[in-house]
């Protein structure tokens, strides 16, 4: 995904967890379109660049080396002092800039670094970049928000199905209405034990919170899993299971699918789908 300021097209990357890293190089042209590693190089070379750039690697990178990095530090500001991101990253083990190579590659950095790069080319360069990226990250929760909408939406319908399956075999007319509405909230624990591990009561005793249902404040994996839950229990249901078999099948499942979803990175997916068609 890209932002832009003052007419400067800047590139925006994710790293391995999630993280943005602003491409400094696009930055750099906005002060010299020729050489712009060459002014990334001049950043480097500065002592107080040095003193930032090693207070952030402390605070977020176990790995990072700090006998390297005083090393660097002593020799800041000499006239023959010369430091590339290639070197910094290589010999101090750093994680805040990022360096690669090929059509779409050179130097990018982690926001809050991007940012104070961004200071050092110009001040009011640093808050065009800021007001474009904070309208992109705005952007980009709406569209989350309208996926998670979605899945709740979906989750509902499949609900429909889902007490649909309870009326038909587990309702007899004997029943009275009390121990029906107590059959549906049984029926509604029984996919809460499978995918929270928790029952809608001992979540609200647990929060507090009589207002709001959990499933409200489930992740949009979780959505999915819940979907597919419904439609399964509702089958289970069907061929006569009984109870805690059910939710031993559904427990197993919704483990698995869970799983599957996470690993598969399913939410950071979509962000990345949204963050295509945002380009």
């Amino acid at each position: 995904m890209k932002i832009s300021a003052k007419g400067t097209e800047i590139l925006i990357v994710d790293n391995r967890n999630g993280e943005d890293y602003i491409s400094i190089t696009d930055i750099a042209r906005y002060k010299n379109s020729n050489d712009p590693a060459g002014v990334i190089g001049n950043w480097l070379r500065n002592r107080n660049t040095l003193d930032f750039l090693g207070l952030w690697e402390q605070m977020n990178n176990p790995d990072f080396k700090p006998l390297e990095f005083e090393e660097f530090k002593k020799h800041a500001g000499e006239n023959s002092f010369t430091l590339s991101p290639q070197k910094w990253i290589n010999t101090t083990c750093a994680i805040g800039l990022i360096s690669r190579s090929g059509r779409g590659g050179g130097t990018f950095a982690q926001k809050d670094i991007a940012f104070e790069f961004a200071s050092w080319i110009s001040p009011e360069f640093k808050l065009y970049i800021i007001k474009d990226y904070q309208r992109l990250k705005s952007d980009e929760a709406k569209r989350l928000e309208i996926g998670w909408d979605t899945k709740r939406e979906l989750s509902k319908i499949n609900y429909r199905i889902h007490t649909d399956a309870i009326k038909e075999f587990l309702i007899t007319p004997e029943i009275t209405n009390q121990e029906k509405s107590r059959k549906y909230a049984t029926e509604a624990d029984v996919l809460n034990m499978a995918l929270f591990g928790i029952t809608a009561k001992q979540w609200r005793e647990k929060t507090g919170n009589n207002k709001e249902n959990m499933r409200d404040h489930a992740s949009v994996e979780q959505l999915i899993v819940l979907v597919n839950l419904e439609s399964m229990n509702a089958d289970l249901i069907r061929q006569g299971l009984p109870a805690d078999e059910r939710l031993q099948k559904l427990r197993n499942i919704a483990y698995y699918q869970l799983r599957s979803l996470e690993s598969g990175n399913v939410t950071n997916k979509l962000k990345q789908n949204i963050q295509t068609k945002l380009k």
